[in-house]
């Protein structure tokens, strides 16, 4: 039996510290459980969202005027399937706790996916990446529940639409699915990510190589390097450091063909510091840092406007100090705009903003 709140403070919810209140809320920790929130909301006629970790979630000021519904079910389980394991999560699972015991356990995959805040069910959604490694390379299937017709479904990774930070269940089925519970595909005892560029350069000037010829250890000795690389930027949620009261990355790295990248670069010469455009390969395409264009377009650093800012340690995460969601997605704007002045590129938001 579920129980529904009603007038529920959301900034306590989320990592920005930010939002009104939900008109209604509840937590579910089972199917059934969401059924009944699902039937509930159906039968007075009021709206819903779906909410894990609340840390790539930025609600409205004047609050959410239906029902939130958070995801609370839990479970691990493991079937071996030859030198791989099968690991099955329920949507509820904190992401953090659950790739620490991943890597624990000695089982690769997602070592390099350390210290992101959030739940399990989340990570399809957002196809979560970092320092090389995406979900969706894990994943095996997804579990959901039909919001429409409170059935079951599974998906099978080639169902997903995957590609860079999205899915099916961000864009063409938005808000049709909740996620109940994710199967990873992972490596016994296997070999570490290491290829991304940050990643190369910790392990070369630190004294972690003779962990990298170790089996579990390696894994451990990577989470390590990721987790060290994650805290430098405020990208750990610490309630000791101010710079992590945010959602992570508040924008999305944009993607252009190569002629678009040539007409960045023949500008760039004209107006730039001297500096090359930096650029990741990306399937045919490339990959440019949103941080870098941020910071070539005069955004630095530890600038503040309003109550909120950008972060000391990292310009892609925008944070509140003792603002309000209104200055944040004007400061957003503001960043929007330069950028594409200087750039002719108009950054795309990787938060949810729910109103």
């Amino acid at each position: 039996m579920i129980s529904v709140k009603e007038h529920i403070l959301l900034s306590e919810y989320t990592t920005l510290h930010l939002g009104g209140s939900a008109r209604y809320f509840c937590e579910c920790s089972s199917i059934d459980d969401l059924r009944s929130a699902l039937q509930f909301a159906k039968k007075n006629t009021i709206r819903t969202h779906i909410f894990g970790g609340g840390s790539n979630t930025i609600f409205a000021d004047e609050g959410y005027d239906g029902l939130v519904i958070k995801i609370g079910m839990k479970g691990i389980s493991f079937v071996h399937d030859g030198d791989d394991i099968l690991v099955s999560a329920k949507g509820g699972e904190d992401w953090e706790l659950f790739v620490a015991m991943m890597v624990e356990k000695g089982f690769a995959g997602i070592e390099c996916l350390s210290g992101i805040p959030g739940l399990v069910g989340a990570t399809p959604i957002q196809n979560v990446g970092a320092y090389g490694q995406e979900v969706k390379d894990t994943i095996e299937l997804v579990t959901v529940l039909e919001k429409e017709t409170l059935q079951e479904k599974i998906f099978l990774n080639s169902e997903c639409g995957f590609s860079y930070r999205e899915s099916r269940f961000k864009s063409t089925d938005s808000g049709k699915y909740i996620v109940t519970e994710v199967v990873f595909r992972l490596e016994k005892n296997g070999e570490p990510s290491t290829h991304y560029p940050e990643v190369q350069k910790m392990i070369e000037r630190s004294v972690l190589l003779s962990r990298l010829a170790d089996g579990k250890e390696s894994l451990s000795a990577v989470r390590d390097i990721v987790l060290s690389l994650r805290k430098q930027k405020s990208m750990v949620i610490d309630p000791n450091d101010p710079n992590t009261r945010s959602v992570g990355s508040f924008f999305l790295n944009p993607i252009v063909d190569k002629e678009i990248l040539s007409t960045i670069n023949d500008q760039w010469k004209v107006i730039g510091d001297g500096t090359a455009v930096p650029t990741f390969s990306f399937g045919e395409k490339q990959k440019i840092p949103a941080a870098w264009l941020i910071e070539k377009s005069g955004f630095k650093k530890g600038y503040k406007k309003s109550g909120v800012g950008i972060s000391e340690n990292h310009t892609l995460a925008l944070v509140n100090y003792n603002g309000t969601t209104q200055s944040l997605l004007r400061l957003a704007e503001e960043i929007q705009n330069g950028v594409e002045k200087v750039f002719n590129i108009r950054l795309q938001l990787e938060v949810n903003v729910i109103s």
